[in-house]
């Protein structure tokens, strides 16, 4: 059975990210969709709220393709999740050039601990390729349409988590 690894914050869950995770379906059988503890984004949601949102929208995913999601909290190095969930591949999402440089460095650190595990890039859908949950969160907050970026239920989520704030 080949194990990928989906790691990502989360914060929230975005169409691009779905689309990562509906297309790297195709390359593992199993799936783990790694929500991280990142203390240093200060995220919106709570990592119990982020991993109920995972675990909604993966559900149509699931039925669409058949294959095998779970999704894993974790909180320490990305590697060490891979290890601790039997990942032979770590699957990371690509938007831009900028996105590049960042996953290059973090490659070869992995490699250097773990060899055995392989890092697959995915570019993002030229559709989706703009979409960043940082954006997203801004235009919630000022009370924009992010309709066209995230699932519906994250959208009521946002306006929800914003209407709060007010």
């Amino acid at each position: 059975m080949r194990t990928g690894l989906y790691p990502g914050t989360f914060d929230p869950i975005t169409l691009g990210h779905t689309d990562i995770i509906q297309r790297a379906m195709g390359l593992v059988d199993k799936l783990v969709i790694g929500v991280a503890i990142n203390r240093d984004k200060n995220p919106l949601f709570s990592l119990e709220e982020r991993v109920e949102m995972v675990k909604a929208e993966c559900e149509s995913i699931v039925a669409k393709t058949g294959g095998q999601i779970v999704v894993h909290p974790f909180d320490n190095l990305l590697i060490y999740c891979a290890r601790d969930v039997g990942a032979t591949v770590i699957v990371r999402g690509l938007r831009a050039v900028a996105d590049f440089e960042y996953e290059f460095q973090m490659v070869g650190m992995n490699r250097a601990i773990d060899a055995s595990i392989e890092t697959v890039f995915m570019m993002a859908d030229a559709r989706r390729q703009a979409i960043a949950s940082k954006l997203v969160k801004e235009i919630a907050r000022l009370d924009g349409d992010v309709s066209k970026f995230v699932p519906p239920a994250v959208r009521d989520a946002l306006v929800a988590r914003y209407s709060q704030k007010s």
